[in-house]
């Protein structure tokens, strides 16, 4: 035998046993065999190889052997039997066997056996059962996880096109209520041009800003521009009664502070309890004239108008000083007196504007006087091509925008000798306008 050859058979998986045929003992085994016995091989060499089976297996050992060696054929011949239990182990074990001869040269037969150990077999043979099970009950798991996955992605899907149907519903509730709140079309004061437009931060609330310009008698004109605290049907109920004291006051009393401290009367009466409600709101009149129109306003805390003359100058209407009208029980307002001449232009709006984030650390984009320098780079202009220019550039905010922003704009227009000067930076523009 080589010395591969032995080494294949020191390390075969199986037990072999090699017995001479004469006298019935053990010539060799491998390390699978001593394993398998329960014994060492030094033990296993030259024991009979009757010791190692149980004695009822006697008589077929000795068949087994008597076969193996007078057979011609090199075809094995099997069977099973017991060991007993050796040094090493108590209890008996299962094996399977396979013996066949081989004849020397000098005559001598000896026969080899290879051993299997059922018991290891039965063992393996049930972690393999043990293991398809496994498996077939993880496929089973798996594909039951796949079925709640695809019923969850399902009622997902479900769930998305209800949220997006509400949410749909919710804007188109949100824009009419909107819409009540606004006035549908602007009547401009006799002899001049009105435009103002509605912008929301967002399409799911009703915002708080508002604005109206109405007659008060053939002559004079009332206007008013705010915006209330709060988002949503609290802040709609606070502006519709907002709107209605300011008309109804201006009616008995159109002196613009009267108007505004009527206005803080009702509100501070109504939402001074544990759900306060306020505003900021400029009230004004405008009376037009051969020469112009003269404005009379009152501002509660709200931002100052701007104007643009008719040469393209640029400043604001000082209110300063004005209090929130609804907080407290007697705040002070500002007034002011302003006469527009031919060409002139007058814009307000709400905070909106003014506070949009446009830069790190939350810089405002009013917070370096923006606003003023945009003005002043579009003038001359109108009251449609100024509403125009800032609605561009609340758009050019995007998420930055975070409040509504209200805008309303008086012009007188130009007398006809200066209007020619006037139309090329306001072209395609129609001369009155409202959104």
């Amino acid at each position: 035998m080589t010395a591969s050859a032995a080494d294949l058979l020191a390390t075969a998986p199986c037990g072999v046993f090699s017995i001479d045929v004469v006298s019935g003992r053990i010539l060799y085994a491998n390390e699978a065999a001593a394993r398998i016995t329960a014994r060492s091989r030094d033990a296993l060499v030259g024991t009979a190889v009757a010791d190692l089976f149980s004695a009822e297996f006697a008589p077929v050992l000795s068949d087994l052997l008597e076969a193996a060696s007078n057979s011609d054929s090199h075809s094995p011949i099997g069977a099973t039997a017991q060991l007993t239990g050796g040094p090493e182990r108590a209890s008996s074990t299962a094996v399977s066997m396979l013996a066949n001869s081989i004849r020397e040269e000098s005559g001598a037969v000896t026969v080899t056996m290879t051993l299997h150990n059922e018991t290891e077999g039965r063992v393996r043979e049930k972690d393999l059962v043990d293991a398809r099970r496994f498996a077939e009950a993880a496929q089973d798991d798996a594909e039951a996880a796949l079925d709640r996955s695809q019923d969850a992605l399902g009622a997902s899907e479900e769930a998305r096109k209800l949220a997006e149907a509400e949410r749909t519903q919710v804007q188109i509730l949100a824009s009419t209520l909107q819409r009540t709140l606004l006035p549908p079309i602007l009547s401009a004061p006799t002899g001049m041009n009105v435009a103002a437009h509605y912008h929301p931060a967002s399409l799911d609330e009703v915002g708080g800003d508002f604005y109206d310009v109405f007659p008060l008698d053939k002559d004079t004109w009332g206007f008013f521009l705010g915006d209330v605290s709060g988002k949503g049907a609290g802040a709609a109920a606070v502006t519709s009664l907002t709107r209605y004291t300011l008309r109804a006051a201006a009616v008995f009393d159109r002196n613009p502070i009267s108007v505004l401290e009527n206005l803080n009367t009702v509100l501070h009466h109504e939402f001074h309890g544990d759900d306060p409600r306020f505003c900021t709101v400029v009230f004004g009149t405008i009376t037009p004239g051969p020469d112009g129109a003269v404005v009379h306003l009152a501002s509660g805390g709200h931002p100052p108008a701007i104007r643009v003359t008719h040469d393209a100058e640029v400043d604001y209407v000082d209110t300063t000083g004005g209090q929130l009208v609804g907080a407290l029980s007697e705040p002070h307002f500002a007034s002011a007196s302003v006469t527009l001449r031919a060409g002139d232009v007058m814009t307000f709006y709400t905070d909106g504007l003014t506070e949009a984030i446009v830069g790190p650390g939350r810089t405002r984009f009013d917070d370096d006087g923006s606003l003023e320098s945009f003005v002043a780079a579009k003038g001359p202009t109108t009251a449609a091509k100024i509403v125009d220019d800032l609605t561009v550039l609340l758009a050019s905010f995007g998420d930055g925008l975070q409040d509504d922003v209200a805008l309303l704009s008086f012009e007188v227009p130009p007398a006809v000798a200066d209007s020619e000067s006037v139309e090329s930076a306001v072209a395609d523009h129609q001369p009155e306008r409202m959104r």
